[in-house]
């Protein structure tokens, strides 16, 4: 048998999830919203997909340069391990410091700080990008002649840790406040407050913070606001993914000469005109009305739509050394479907539909990769589907069911 048990991983993170939020309803401070909750887990979704195609290559990358150009291999002893240790914390420093200071960096670490919660969810706000991107700053660990799976080994374990500091229910950790990275140091990194901005890099110590000036303890006199300091305004998948990158590439085009262009991709986000943000607001988000609370039939479809989501999650992880690539490209299409189509729900947005009609065939061609006789059935359902929705008013009607208000102060409210 050859199942990836990684695939654990998640109902594991899910029963964290599930304890941190009973625990804080319990003791009445609630750190949850849902849409945000929706939208941290769907992003995390995404990246645990991707890891699929990506790990064995991370691998392969750290190996190739470790066989052609280390400087100095070494073989495994407890020394080394602590070494390794030491190296990769340092190295992670390095990266996220500037990955906050540089924007072609800022542009893929930017999701992970949308969200204006602090709890276990926001843990899951990590893309694939911004793991290339920090790839490529541990290919230096192989240079120096670590061993990939020494390294892999190590990351693994190394990247558990930060999962548990995203939260406010552990509290002050004592004497461990001096040396690690604690849910008080990165609640603060990930503040949006003047005083706290660009603070706390570190990912398992705090000491390099301590050495390189970036440390601030907590002020009890400064409550918290989470998130960006212009927020997203927007629960839309593809929007948290590539609103940044958009922003680079107006100022990138409007920037007059090379060393004004230069900047628009190597200098600090600050630097940046807000003016072009506020263009692609208005192009992307347009018709958008004001923040209306998901109402319970569309917390109820998401919901479903998510634990759906998860449930085929872990079992193309869990099974992928038994899936053809047919297989594995339907299902990992459904999955990007839905959480985009969760997206545009929790947006209240009109075209939700053509997304459902796109799952649904989705879903009759990955049955039919098991079941191959029902081919013409598939594509006839699903024509008929479009026709319905295209000549009916089944689309209105879904869409109303969704997102009907109920509330006087709402009143006339029309969905974009």
């Amino acid at each position: 048998m050859h199942f990836n048990f990684i695939a654990f991983a998640i109902p594991l993170f899910l029963f964290f999830i599930a304890w941190e939020y009973l625990y804080t309803k319990r003791s009445g401070k609630n750190f949850f919203q849902y849409a945000e909750s929706v939208a941290n887990i769907n992003v995390g979704i995404a990246e645990r997909l991707l890891d699929v195609l990506t790990t064995g290559l991370f691998f392969y990358f750290f190996d190739y340069i470790y066989k052609h150009y280390a400087l100095l291999p070494v073989k495994a002893n407890v020394f080394i391990w602590v070494l390794l240790f030491l190296i990769t914390d340092f190295v992670w420093y390095w990266y996220h410091r500037l990955a906050h200071e540089i924007n072609a960096f800022w542009a893929v670490h930017v999701v992970h700080h949308q969200s204006e919660d602090f709890n276990y969810t926001v843990s899951a706000r990590i893309t694939v990008f911004q793991a290339v991107v920090r790839s490529l700053f541990w290919s230096v660990i192989p240079l120096l002649g670590f061993p990939p799976v020494m390294i892999t080994t190590l990351l693994l374990v190394h990247g558990l840790y930060p999962f548990f500091v995203h939260t406010q229910v552990l509290g002050k950790w004592g004497w461990f406040e001096k040396i690690l990275v604690t849910p008080t140091h990165h609640g603060i990194h990930h503040a949006s407050n003047p005083e706290y901005l660009d603070k706390n890099y570190g990912d398992v110590l705090i000491i390099w913070d301590k050495m390189f000036g970036t440390f601030i303890g907590e002020d009890k006199n400064i409550e918290i606001t989470y998130g960006l300091t212009k927020p997203l305004e927007s629960h839309s998948f593809l929007w948290q993914h590539f609103h940044f990158i958009l922003e680079i590439g107006l100022n990138f085009y409007y920037a007059k000469g090379f060393k004004t262009k230069w900047q628009t991709i190597f200098g600090k986000p600050d630097n940046l005109d807000p003016r072009y943000r506020a263009v692609l607001e208005r192009k992307f988000l347009k018709n958008r009305k004001a923040k209306i609370p998901p109402t319970a039939a569309m917390r109820t479809y998401v919901t479903i739509q998510t634990a759906l989501s998860l449930i085929i999650l872990f079992l193309v992880l869990l099974c992928e050394k038994y899936l053809s690539a047919t297989t594995l490209s339907l299902c990992s299409l459904f999955i990007f479907i839905s959480l985009i189509n969760s997206g545009a729900i929790l947006d209240q947005r009109r075209w939700i539909s053509y997304l459902e009609i796109a799952r649904v065939l989705l879903l009759f061609l990955i049955v039919y990769q098991f079941h191959p006789s029902h081919l013409v059935i598939t594509f006839f359902i699903a024509g008929l589907l479009l026709a319905l929705v295209y000549f009916s008013d089944i689309d209105r009607l879904f869409i109303r069911y969704l997102y009907r208000v109920q509330s006087d102060a709402t009143e006339g409210f029309e969905p974009s």
